[in-house]
């Protein structure tokens, strides 16, 4: 049986004894979806927030448009300078700032300055 069937046999009072096993089914399909969607990813939410309020002059970071730099100033309204080559600077939002590519590219550096000491 097809479940938009059991749904409307349910509606309707089709089934005696299969309402209790669709509000089960119904609870347990939405307990998965919360367990596997919805709470990962406001994990990483929380996550991606907390790096952004903790950076600082100096961090190398990766936007999600792929640009490398250097932040020079965090300003108040939510933006930093981002300092892209010796005295070129971009005005950029914190949230165009990608965590993922940033740690990626900060352990590749880690590691090739760790192989030429």
């Amino acid at each position: 049986m097809q479940l938009p069937s059991i749904f409307l046999m349910t509606a309707q009072g089709g089934q005696q004894g299969g309402s209790g096993f669709s509000f089960i089914f119904l609870g347990l399909m939405i307990l998965i979806f919360w367990l596997f969607m919805i709470r990962p990813q406001a994990k990483k939410a929380k996550e991606q927030k907390k790096y952004i309020e903790n950076l600082q002059k100096g961090d190398k970071i990766v936007t999600i448009a792929g640009i490398h730099g250097t932040i020079n100033k965090v300003n108040e309204d939510g933006t930093i300078s981002l300092e892209v080559s010796p005295g070129s600077y971009l005005k950029i939002e914190k949230s165009t700032i990608s965590m993922e590519m940033t740690a990626a590219v900060n352990k590749k550096a880690a590691g090739t300055t760790e192989t030429k000491a």
